[in-house]
């Protein structure tokens, strides 16, 4: 079936979603397919086209083998590689965008109305980001495109030209009916917008006619909460740490909204090996074994105690190095647990001590902790767990196992108890 300019043959705009990818990023190497809060990075723009209602196709441009793969993994299609010329430093948008429409016009006879451009470096979008920008264009026949802003972070009516230090200064911006903006109070100025990675929503015709945005472009405002664009190292763990701590409801690679803090908790589980310690073992000459564990954790849990939230650790570890620590820490310990068994156990005791799961936390670091993940109102992983973990985690700690985790997961818990009004 051909695709025209007005849709298809059901009536539903025909939307392409374009996500640009290329393989020789400098800044950060392989960055594309590099994991971001345990996803590709690519995976996060996928998701945004794929878990769109108003997309009806999802490809990504790149010129790398091994990207297109990741991206097939994800969902997306690859119908060809970019030809090395559009995947150059110095590349801009607008080449690539006309050769994968003119590709797909020549081999395919596709041909769709709108344009959705979706960035690898904006990974965290609204989850009707790509909707909200689609319907505006389409429902304003002037446009030529819609455009992702936030609010700026700075003034540019506070913003200044220099010619030279030893020259007076220009203000970058006159405003008319205000004398001196850059001596206005803030509030009295006119708003401003950054444009953003987020999304742009570009009619085919106004690419084909060469511009990636036309002369009339809408805005689609987005919160500033979430601004991200990543260029640097700093900057990926600056953004993974909003995706684990800022409670934002984003667009997700596995389509799973990640749930908050229970308002009600009645019990912390906690994994033994990779939580309450580092994962090491030393094993001396006779066969015993050490472990060392983060003595901080314990303070916090005995507050957690007066507060009415008990702790247990539940573990697959036989050694009595739980039950030792355990008892050091005053806390509940059920050990040498089997592997595949820690969802039961978890699901027992809840039983047993008739409490809801909705009002539990389960804190883990490896494969066999997904099962009680599956069980618990809010699921934790530290910082080190492995990626599968971190991808089924409610929420991600900065610390590692055996390193803070346990005392910063309470100390999470305690500050919120702490914000709720008379501490109920």
């Amino acid at each position: 079936m051909e695709a025209g300019l007005h849709g298809d043959q059901n009536g539903m705009t025909e939307t392409l979603a374009i996500i640009p990818a290329r393989g020789g990023s400098k800044g950060i190497p392989r960055k594309n397919i590099r994991s971001f809060a345990g996803w590709p990075l690519i995976a996060w723009s996928i998701a945004a086209g794929r878990q769109a209602k108003t997309v009806t196709r999802v490809l990504v441009s790149t010129d790398d083998e091994e990207i297109a793969a990741v991206a097939r993994q994800f969902g997306a299609e690859t119908p060809f590689l970019r030809p090395a010329e559009f995947a150059q430093d110095n590349s801009t948008d607008l080449p690539l965008f006309e050769h994968a429409l003119k590709w797909l016009a020549e081999h395919e006879k596709y041909k769709p109305e709108v344009v959705v451009q979706l960035r690898p470096t904006s990974p965290i979008r609204p989850r009707d980001c790509v909707d909200n920008a689609v319907k505006i264009l389409l429902s304003h026949p002037d446009a030529d495109s819609v455009r992702g802003v936030v609010p700026a972070g700075q003034n540019p009516h506070k913003m200044w030209r220099l010619t030279n230090e030893n020259s007076p200064m220009k203000n970058l911006l006159d405003v008319p009916g205000i004398d001196e903006p850059y001596n206005a109070p803030r509030q009295i100025l006119p708003p401003i917008y950054w444009q953003t990675g987020h999304i742009d929503a570009i009619r085919a015709a106004t690419i084909l006619n060469g511009s990636m945005s036309g002369r009339v472009i809408y805005p689609l405002i987005i919160d500033s909460r979430y601004t991200v664009d990543i260029d640097n190292l700093q900057d990926w763990a600056r953004y993974e740490h909003v995706v684990a701590t800022s409670g934002l409801e984003m667009v997700m690679p596995d389509g799973r909204a990640r749930r908050a803090m229970p308002e009600k908790i009645e019990l912390l589980i906690c994994d033994f090996d990779g939580v309450i310690t580092d994962n090491r073992v030393w094993t001396d000459q006779d066969g015993r074994e050490t472990t060392a564990a983060y003595r901080s954790d314990s303070i916090r849990v005995r507050e957690l105690r007066e507060r009415g939230i008990e702790t247990l650790i539940i573990s697959s570890e036989p050694n009595t190095v739980v039950a030792a620590r355990a008892q050091k820490m005053g806390v509940e310990a059920i050990h040498g647990v089997g592997l595949q068994d820690k969802g039961r156990v978890m699901r027992d005791v809840l039983k047993q001590r008739n409490i809801k799961a909705e009002n539990v936390i389960y804190i883990g670091n490896d494969l066999n902790d997904l099962p009680c993940f599956e069980v618990a109102g809010w699921a934790v992983a530290v910082a080190d767990a492995y990626p599968e973990v971190i991808r089924a985690a409610d929420f991600v700690l900065s610390k590692p196992g055996g390193h803070g985790a346990l005392r910063e997961l309470t100390d999470l818990i305690l500050n919120k108890i702490q914000e709720k009004p008379n501490g109920s």
